[in-house]
């Protein structure tokens, strides 16, 4: 049973960061390199724009946000399943390798399986997907003792080797690469937002619509896991069951994430801390305010990074990067 105050503490929690999003979309709109005034903003949406200006909101600058927005959600919530999983605080899709096995699959992808343009967007979240389950088992494995179970602080090592490992991977498949190739997996490494047009938006909205309430169903098991293998064995939960069907779950929303964005890290880690302080630590509130939490962080750095250096900008992963960096450093001293 959960406290009608704080229940109540959500909803507004919820509703300050639907505004933000908004308020920050709206700011977003208007900002960039072909600048499109706030006054005109809603006769364009309305479709009383001119040709210039569709083109500049419909075609540039709502189909980036928009993806911007879906990634970061997806990558907060692999990041809340994960530490959840693992009962880890340092968990996260980017720092435990699960980003950079999902980019090695892109890169080998990209580079060695030409496919014509339209298949491609539609293929990249199933790529990433491959790459991210085949790194995700293989860190569990490395990490899994038979006697002691899964060490939490042993599986962030392993991933970390595991991330610099996929990271040196694509590097040295990229040297012999023609220069347009290199420069995508380039963009891709730097977190750079590239799939930023329609196509893309419906390739990664059906993972989210189905594995955002999957998560929420699987809420109430994600409080026992946290809980200790004796609690979740004493009320009668399939562990390896559950563990395997949750950490597919983190991978499928990390991997449909970065194979539009680039290897994006500490959205993960950020949004389920934020989303903790705010309404506590049961899964079931905590986990819709880090999706809106990591939403809006990448939503808020992708708008800063693109309109901070002029054309190109500064890409989401290093904007991200340099407030989550600093945050990683005082959780690993804290914990």
């Amino acid at each position: 049973m959960i406290h009608p105050a704080i229940l109540r503490k959500q909803r507004i929690v919820l509703i300050i960061l639907f505004l933000l999003i908004v308020v920050t979309s709206v700011i977003g709109m208007g900002l960039g390199y072909s600048s499109l005034s706030y006054d005109r903003l809603l006769p364009t949406i309305l479709g009383q724009g001119t040709f210039k200006e569709e083109f500049v909101l419909f075609s540039i600058r709502l189909p980036r946000m928009i993806i911007t927005l879906l990634a970061g959600m997806a990558l907060a919530l692999s990041g809340a399943i994960l530490q959840g999983l693992t009962r880890n605080d340092l968990a996260d899709p980017g720092i435990i390798g699960i980003n950079a096995g999902a980019g090695a699959a892109i890169a080998v992808f990209f580079l060695f399986f030409p496919i014509n343009a339209g298949a491609f967007v539609y293929m990249l979240p199933l790529v990433a997907f491959g790459g991210a389950l085949l790194t995700a088992l293989a860190i569990y494995l490395f990490a899994y003792d038979r006697n002691a179970g899964l060490q939490p602080v042993r599986l962030v090592l392993i991933g970390i080797g595991f991330s610099m490992a996929l990271s040196g991977l694509m590097i040295v498949l990229v040297s012999s690469a023609e220069r347009a190739k290199v420069d995508f997996i380039a963009k891709w490494l730097a977190g750079n937002i590239w799939g930023a047009d329609w196509p893309f938006i419906w390739a990664i909205l059906p993972w989210l619509i189905i594995l955002i309430p999957f998560s929420l169903y699987k809420a109430n098991r994600l409080n026992v896991l946290g809980l200790g293998e004796p609690v979740a064995i004493g009320v009668g939960l399939a562990i390896e069951r559950e563990r395997i069907v949750l950490l597919l779950t983190a991978v499928a929303l990390a991997a449909s994430a970065v194979s539009v964005t680039g290897g994006i890290t500490f959205v993960g880690l950020m949004g389920p801390h934020i989303a903790k302080a705010l309404v506590g630590p049961r899964n079931q509130l905590f986990i819709p305010v880090a999706v809106l939490i990591g939403g809006w962080l990448l939503l808020v750095a992708d708008t800063i990074g693109r309109n901070f250096l002029d054309p190109d900008g500064i890409p989401a992963g290093i904007m991200v990067a340099l407030i989550g960096a600093p945050y990683f450093m005082y959780l690993l001293l804290k914990k």
